[in-house]
């Protein structure tokens, strides 16, 4: 066996097999294709192996491919975080765009609002976790056969040189982000400056982090240049959630407290716009329920 590292990415495969084309955006390798002697061709991709452990096997002709699994023990626990990360993104989204529609109708207390929003990010902020659990578990062992497998389980790794990491690791801080505003948003008797400072700006840190995060998604399943792939279902998870984040964004600018009057931007678009990402959310969570092994 032999191990091929480019810019902190390790992958272990036979040493027969010759490295061909690795394709690379901004220095974060994204897909890697090896040479076999009989003339076929094995291609990793970082989000198909991190999110379906497969690897893609042409034949000599390069007209026939055919996909790989992982091994079972190794595509089970991927399956497992997966499903974790798409129900908490579904149930979370789901409680963002509960928590306008109480408000616009309102029904409840503040505070009652603020406790719905509050749950909803608890949600978010665990399919975050569950997020970088399964890229830091990302199988990086090709066999003979083009089957990838993990053999060590570990809870947690640093691995900012691999873009399917980097990027659900912003995602998951910026949930942690949003959790410091939604705890800021039970304190009463604000000045202006003080909602400024303590709910606004965590909220947009946390709107920053979920658009640097889906950009990062977008280079990696298009493979450096972004573009639209309507028949791929990655593209579709990551495209859907970069439009919630980008209205997420929009309704944290809205939110800034002018000091002047006391008054947020507009109301309006806070509601409405954390409404619109919030349903972009859980369609996002939804697809990636099907982004699994085997599936």
């Amino acid at each position: 066996m032999a191990t091929d590292a480019r810019h902190g990415l390790r992958i272990t495969r036979p040493a027969r097999w010759v490295v061909g084309r690795v394709e690379r955006s901004g220095g974060l390798v994204t897909r890697v294709t090896w040479h076999l002697v009989d003339g076929s061709t094995v291609r990793w991709a970082s989000r198909a192996a991190r999110r379906r452990g497969q690897v893609e096997v042409r034949d000599p002709a390069g007209i026939t491919t055919r996909v790989v699994r992982a091994e079972r023990g190794t595509a089970a626990r991927l399956a497992r975080t997966n499903l974790a990360a798409g129900l908490a993104f579904v149930v979370g989204g789901a409680l963002f765009a509960f928590g306008p529609v109480l408000a616009e109708a309102g029904v409840g207390s503040v505070h009652g609002v603020d406790t719905v929003y509050l749950v909803g990010g608890l949600f978010f902020s665990t399919g975050g976790y569950a997020s970088v659990l399964q890229a830091s578990n990302a199988p990086t062992d090709i066999d003979e056969r083009g089957t990838l497998s993990r053999a060590a389980w570990t809870w947690w790794a640093w691995r900012p040189h691999q873009i399917g990491w980097l990027s659900v690791a912003i995602l998951f801080a910026g949930t942690l982000f949003f959790g410091v505003s939604l705890v800021a948003a039970y304190a009463s008797d604000l000045t202006a400056r003080q909602s400024d400072g303590w709910i606004w700006l965590p909220d947009m840190v946390g709107c920053v982090c979920f658009l640097v995060s889906g950009h990062l998604a977008l280079l990696e399943v298009c493979h450096g240049r972004i573009g639209v792939l309507p028949r791929d279902l990655g593209w579709w998870v990551v495209a859907v959630n970069q439009l919630g984040s980008v209205l997420f964004f929009l309704a944290g600018v809205a939110a800034f407290v002018r000091p002047a009057t006391s008054t947020e931007i507009n109301l309006g678009l806070v509601d409405w716009g954390t409404f619109a990402g919030a349903v972009c959310f859980v369609a996002g969570g939804a697809l990636q329920l099907g982004e699994r092994p085997g599936a």
